[in-house]
């Protein structure tokens, strides 16, 4: 067994994880700087595991005592990061993300956020970062394995013969859970303990792994050190957000860091020498702090920003993270760690559990007021309301394949309510989202105009993303045959299915893990495919141009800025930057117009870009929902399109 002592090189390598996080989140290099969480699991599960081994071992371990050094460790900090995340957030939310706060603040009373995250949007994807709580879900999988572990070791060191081997079996399954998991379930791979446990369980084995009967030479452990470090700054280098992780990929942060702490445990390394001074001792002293106050401070910056954070505003945001990490190190944990505050261990518990459940009402109380929109005033609320489409708006689509809702459902408008429609308006979200322009140039025009639209669902048969928008697509062909409506606008967010999203997550690509030509080719031939097949059935074809995106989070920017006094009027999104984005769709598109008079364009750029500026909001009031989908009034907009086009459309 190893001797276990104070380990400054520890506290450097607590520094090794905590440092590239934030450099990852606040975009200042490191693309894989978030496999410094994984570090922080094997730190954890060897010192978690040192202590339960030594205490077992003594005949002196007792749960209560465990859990309450527990609390003094975990409660405290977060505890006011929490509530400052609340009142910040009271400022700078609108009320629907405020009442996303308040369900994240009662799951991380309850150490359970890991499970909330994992069933809305990915660790990678832009929405995630406006959750000031997002960061919890690594607090959470740690506390469930506290939960669960030291129940494990007294029952196995008891009661099994051979109880390390036990460990490695529960490493082994952990690990070929998540294998499989990364492939069939990423989100529970990234999310969840039992997919995450093997790498605590790597630090716990390492804890638990009788030490060799002599020294080995000095050269196999500065080998081996180095070989660690080498390991976890070569996953941070070249790892991103489109890494497969955790799966395979995080063997090399984790077995890096095993190796690391294996090795500079004994005579002193080169890589445990350079852990071990101040300066990285000092950060990862106050790492605990600096992880929790970092993740919050980056989602209000980024609410108050009106272009996004500059490097050197970034530089600063982290300062003022690590000033504030300081703070509640020196004034929060020490006290609680020295027992200078609730000094016995049943207080302490106590007074933990009390506190959570504090928090969670609070939580609580924030979710069912819907985010406590009386708070917001004047031109504040008026953006956050653009937040939401209206009840209409929302009934006007389909959700997406994890959803059994009927396909049948169409948003009908103009003219006779049974009448065959004379125009098709059909797509994804970005197809609802022009409803509200739609239905008034329907009614404006006495016209019959049908809208179909699914979330994720492109408007092309050969090209479904699922068995569900397969069926989807299909049935729509089968009412342009069936009723004979004359003309068809497809509408999509057509950019996301050729190149995923901006920020490199791909999952939306409709020909994954492939060249950005070969997904080009593959959409042209499927989109030349469909509209023949609308063509053969006696349709017009209009192809609406993708919507100007903005950047994430345009609506809490804008509210935001309200709250602080600050001019909106610029918030948008240069022209320039999408154009190239845009270029070879609008191309395509341009090119199937001109080869078939019966095959037109609708671009909605003019109505929402002037002077090379694609505009956030007009006269106080948000264009947009989130960044890429029209709010009720951007829809609205629309009408401008659709009034002529319904009005007097060409006869081929």
């Amino acid at each position: 067994m190893h001797t276990f002592g104070n380990r400054r090189d520890i506290d450097g390598l607590r520094a090794l994880a905590v440092v590239p996080v934030l450099l990852f989140h606040f975009g200042l290099g490191l693309s894989g700087g978030f496999v410094g969480v994984d570090v922080f699991f094997v730190i954890s599960g060897y010192l978690i595991t040192s202590i339960i081994f030594r205490e077992i071992s003594a005949g002196r371990f007792s749960f209560v005592d465990f859990w309450a050094r527990r609390a003094r460790r975990i409660v405290p900090a977060v505890t006011v990061v929490v509530l400052a995340t609340l009142a910040f957030g009271w400022i700078l939310l609108t009320p629907k993300d405020y009442a996303e706060l308040g369900r994240e603040v009662r799951y991380q009373s309850m150490f359970m956020s890991n499970l909330l995250f994992m069933r809305q949007d990915g660790y990678f994807d832009s929405a995630s970062d406006f959750k000031p709580l997002l960061h919890t879900w690594s607090l959470a999988v740690e506390e469930q394995y506290y939960i669960f572990f030291p129940l494990l070791m007294v029952l196995a060191t008891r009661y099994v013969r051979h109880w390390r081997w036990l460990l490695l079996g529960l490493l082994v399954l952990s690990f070929g859970l998540n294998i499989w998991a990364i492939k069939h379930k990423p989100e529970a791979a990234f999310f969840l303990l039992p997919m995450r446990a093997w790498e605590l369980l790597c630090g716990a084995m390492l804890a638990v792994a009788p030490a060799p009967r002599r020294p080995l030479p000095t050269w196999i452990y500065q080998t081996v050190s180095l070989s660690g470090f080498a390991a976890v700054v070569l996953a941070m280098l070249s790892f991103d957000k489109t890494t497969q992780f955790p799966g395979w990929a995080a063997l090399l942060p984790v077995m890096g860091t095993t190796a690391m702490i294996w090795a500079n445990g004994h005579p002193a390394s080169w890589v445990g020498r350079f852990l071990s001074i101040k300066p990285l001792v000092a950060i990862g002293l106050i790492s605990y702090s600096l992880y929790l106050w970092h993740w919050p401070i980056h989602v209000y910056a980024n609410a108050i920003s009106a272009d996004g954070i500059s490097d050197l505003e970034a530089i600063g945001w982290i300062l003022l993270a690590g000033a504030l990490a300081w703070i509640s190190w020196r004034f929060v944990e020490l006290p609680f760690r020295e027992r200078r505050l609730l000094a016995g261990r049943k207080p302490v518990l106590m007074g933990g559990l009390l506190t959570l459940a504090v928090l969670a009402l609070m939580g609580q109380a924030v979710r069912s007021s819907d985010g406590v929109p009386q708070r917001l005033s004047g031109q504040a609320l008026q953006y956050a309301q653009s937040r939401e489409w209206s009840a209409g708006q929302m009934d006007c689509f389909l959700l997406g394949s994890k959803h059994s809702e009927g396909l049948d459902k169409l948003c009908r408008a103009g003219g006779n309510a049974d009448a065959a429609p004379s125009h098709l308006v059909w797509g994804d979200s970005h197809a609802a989202a022009l409803w509200p322009g739609v239905r008034s140039a329907a009614e404006q025009v006495h016209v019959p105009v049908w809208l179909a639209s699914m979330s994720g669902c492109p408007p092309l048969v050969s090209t479904a993303t699922s068995k569900r928008c397969q069926d989807f697509n299909a049935l729509n062909v089968e009412r342009v045959r069936a009723q004979k409506i004359p003309d068809v606008t497809l509408a999509a967010r057509w950019s996301l299915y050729i190149y995923g999203l901006e920020d490199g997550n791909k999952s939306n690509v409709l020909l994954k893990h492939e060249s950005i030509p070969r997904n080009e080719a593959y959409f042209a031939d499927a989109l030349k495919a469909q509209i023949a097949e609308l063509r053969a059935a006696g349709a017009q074809v209009w192809l609406f141009k993708e919507v100007p995106q903005q950047r994430k989070g345009t609506i809490e920017r804008l509210s935001s800025l309200a709250r602080v006094g600050r001019s909106a009027a610029e918030v948008g999104r240069p022209a320039a930057e999408l154009d190239g984005r845009q270029a070879f769709i609008n191309q395509l598109f341009d090119t199937l117009s001109r080869a078939d008079a019966g095959i037109h364009l609708i671009d909605p750029k003019p109505l929402l870009c002037e002077g090379g500026l694609c505009r956030a909001e007009v006269d106080g009031r948000s264009l947009y929902k989130d960044e890429d989908h029209l709010s009720d009034l951007g829809g609205e907009k629309m009408q401008l399109l659709f009034a002529p086009l319904l009005r007097e459309t060409p006869r081929i």
